[in-house]
């Protein structure tokens, strides 16, 4: 089981209605393709938090959607952060046609497969976790994210 810990910075992400339940669905998807229990730290937030999470912890200083910090084994039964930034994840969302709930899902899972150890550097790395995402998102009738019309 997947426990939620969840912090809701920025007001845009309450137009999703029930927050907790939309990440637990995630997480739960997540858990159907490669299964681990423990507690994930949720940040919703906006940009600029994001921007500066990436600058500080990556030495890249622009924003990005999602961030994931897995936990030290020591830490267990902590799974580790996963952060998400509103504005970006919504101008995605409308550029790639999908509702935002259907990408946040889908940042949900890629955030919680890194946590896990997935990656996708390699190209073979990045072969195995899209091919977990897609499993776990059509799990919830969501469309493959990979796949252009």
């Amino acid at each position: 089981m997947i426990n939620i810990d969840l912090i809701v910075e920025d007001d845009g992400w309450d137009a999703l209605g029930d927050l907790e339940a939309l990440s637990q669905r995630a997480f739960d998807a997540g858990r159907s393709v490669e299964r681990a229990d423990g507690t994930v730290s949720l940040l919703l937030t906006d940009d600029a938090v994001l921007k500066q999470l990436n600058k500080d912890f990556r030495g890249i200083d622009k924003v990005t959607d999602v961030l994931s910090f897995p936990a030290l084994p020591m830490d267990r039964p902590l799974l580790g952060d996963i952060a998400v930034g509103y504005g970006i994840s919504t101008r995605d969302a409308a550029a790639q046609g999908k509702t935002l709930a259907d990408h946040l899902t889908h940042l949900l899972i890629h955030g919680y497969l890194h946590l896990l150890g997935h990656d996708h550097m390699q190209p073979d790395e990045a072969e195995i976790m899209e091919a977990l995402e897609i499993a776990a998102l059509a799990s919830l009738g969501i469309a493959n994210p990979y796949e252009s019309d």
